[in-house]
């Protein structure tokens, strides 16, 4: 993957098979809701691990039961392949624990 800011097409189509995903300005926005805070916390300690292994962090928010997230490449001052990439992975953890 590289880290070159993508087009609003292209942003567009990544998109599209994120169910609750949304573009917000120039960062992928998306906001979990589970059965409980450990559910919440499971979530993100496992999403923690996804990042560190793509060496890309997401800007985060837990209130209970709550995580809402934010996802950019800062260096690119945008959305990159990183971050759709991510944001798949936090799809396919949050229906795990659904």
């Amino acid at each position: 993957m590289e880290r070159r800011r993508l087009s609003d097409v292209e942003i567009d189509r990544g998109l599209s098979d994120l169910d609750g995903w949304e573009l917000r300005g120039q960062r992928l926005h998306r906001e979990y809701r589970f059965r409980d805070f450990p559910s919440a916390m499971t979530f993100m300690n496992t999403v923690a691990v996804e990042a560190e292994a793509l060496d890309h962090h997401p800007n985060w928010n837990n209130v209970h039961a709550r995580v809402e997230i934010e996802l950019w490449t800062h260096d690119r001052g945008g959305v990159t392949e990183f971050d759709l990439e991510l944001a798949r992975r936090c799809a396919r953890i949050a229906a795990i624990l659904a």
